[in-house]
């Protein structure tokens, strides 16, 4: 993805915020960081491996940010690390003295391989919980002494059109229910925190072109259906078209407005909420 040259159309201003943007470095994430950078947000892209940043096999990711005048700063982290999870808090605190957004975005559909596996195995259990819950937790439970200390707080946390109900045999059962998982905690963490003047809320995308959803046209177009002998965008456009009400695929940039909007002031009395992002997909 290239980063959209339009500017900040939100009219919100997030100037001088502190925020961490997990599995920012691709996708959907990589979406929010654009939008919130244009905001005004001091933005901390926490990914695996930033020390790549400004390689070609890397995709220059934060570099097309920076040439752009965005402030966006890679910063390693492993969520299913809580020591890797503390050290990244800790570097930005010693940097700026507070955390002011944690959008929790990292996420996984399984473990290495599991495209290829037709059942799901322990490890892609294992891997949904680590990185889908207990690693939004652990991000969580890292940055909120500081908001609770400074009685200021957002956080968003990216779930999916996949933990509002049932899924077909293309999306993995693991995934589904991590993400309906950070539905009710963001629940628990929205009251717990509410007395601090945390907001905690939640984005639920449909279907938007990444690279997850790429691996998902494969593994429908090769099931019997509508579907079979597609490629993975015809696939993407056929699932626009026939389960999407408004008739079209939603974006990354729709999930980062979204994002934006519930951690700016507009959405001061917003909170515990999660909120579909996915042209009529599913309604709440």
């Amino acid at each position: 993805m290239k980063i959209n040259d339009k500017k900040n159309l939100l009219n919100i201003d997030l100037s001088d915020k502190i925020a961490i943007v997990t599995g920012g470095d691709r996708g959907i994430g990589r979406e929010i960081v654009a939008v919130l950078a244009k905001c005004g947000a001091i933005i901390f892209m926490a990914c695996r491996h930033p020390e790549n940043d400004r390689s070609e096999n890397y995709g220059d990711e934060a570099g097309e940010f920076i040439d752009r005048g965005l402030e966006v700063h890679p910063i390693s982290v492993d969520v299913t690390s809580q020591e890797s999870v503390d050290k990244m808090v800790r570097e930005i605190i010693s940097k700026y003295g507070r955390i002011d957004i944690l959008v929790n975005n990292a996420g996984v559909l399984g473990a290495s391989g599991w495209e290829n596996r037709q059942e799901e195995n322990d490890e892609d259990w294992e891997m949904n919980y680590q990185v889908n819950l207990r690693g939004l937790a652990r991000a969580t439970q890292a940055v909120v002494p500081y908001m609770k200390q400074a009685k200021y707080g957002k956080i968003i946390n990216i779930a999916s059109n996949a933990g509002r109900g049932g899924n077909k045999d293309h999306i993995p059962s693991a995934y589904g229910a991590t993400k309906a998982a950070v539905i009710n905690l963001t629940q628990t963490n929205a009251l717990d925190l509410a007395p601090y003047n945390i907001n905690v809320n939640c984005v639920c995308p449909g279907i938007i072109w990444t690279p997850m959803l790429e691996i998902i046209g494969a593994r429908l177009s090769a099931l019997s259906g509508e579907t079979k002998g597609l490629t993975p965008e015809e696939v993407f456009a056929w699932q626009a078209k026939t389960r999407v009400p408004l008739g079209r695929g939603q974006t990354g940039e729709d999930v980062g407005n979204m994002t934006a909007f519930l951690v700016s002031e507009l959405a001061k009395n917003i909170t515990g909420q999660s909120i579909n992002v996915n042209g009529g997909i599913r309604m709440n």
